[in-house]
């Protein structure tokens, strides 16, 4: 038995699975977007890993898009190139693209009913940014009782500035996964996912 034929019968036989959520991995994130973060590219590459294998085995996948509608918003920006999801992590024809207007992921939208819809319990979580709406996101995850397995090298952060001290975006990454893996989400990197 093949892991799609198998990932096939699970979902006949009902029994609950995985799903993917990639987060907000739009053009505005990206190398001459209006918010690029320094780790995007690196970060997009083990995200269409994690997508290659979900879409092989034949598990769910969800895509989130934020669409900015606050007033004075300077990316996300509704019908621009920066608001597009990134061609690397696009959508095929019947995935879900759930868009949202908030940093959870779950807030006005209807992630829950689809991850409902697919049987879905588990999620594997990766994108942008780490210290906003992935962050956001695996909180609101693990309160509805998902078990959350949060893909870190498959995440970027921004640069922050605090008490006038400049935060190196590798370091607000790094503080944003080490507080989400104390109890909201099992951290790992992509290459150890994909193994196990």
């Amino acid at each position: 038995m093949t892991l799609h034929t198998l990932a096939v019968f699970l979902e006949m036989e009902g029994v609950m699975s995985e799903g993917l959520l990639i987060i907000d991995m739009q053009n505005d994130y990206f190398d001459g977007g209006a918010m690029a973060l320094p780790d995007a590219e690196a970060a997009v590459e083990k995200a269409a890993s994690l997508l290659a294998h979900f879409r092989n085995i034949g598990l769910p996948v969800f895509h989130i898009q934020h669409i900015s509608n606050r007033e004075g918003a300077g990316f996300f920006l509704p019908g621009t190139f920066g608001c597009e999801i990134n061609e690397r992590v696009a959508p095929l024809a019947g995935e879900p693209v759930i868009q949202k207007n908030y940093p959870s992921s779950f807030q006005d939208t209807v992630l829950a009913e689809e991850l409902s819809r697919a049987r879905v319990d588990e999620l594997v979580v990766c994108g942008a940014m780490s210290q906003m709406c992935i962050d956001t996101t695996v909180r609101s995850a693990f309160e509805r009782g998902y078990k959350v397995n949060l893909i870190a090298d498959a995440c970027a952060a921004a640069a922050l500035e605090f008490a006038g001290r400049q935060i190196p975006a590798a370091d607000v990454h790094g503080a944003y996964m080490a507080a989400l893996g104390m109890v909201f989400a099992r951290v790992l990197p992509a290459a150890e996912y994909l193994q196990s």
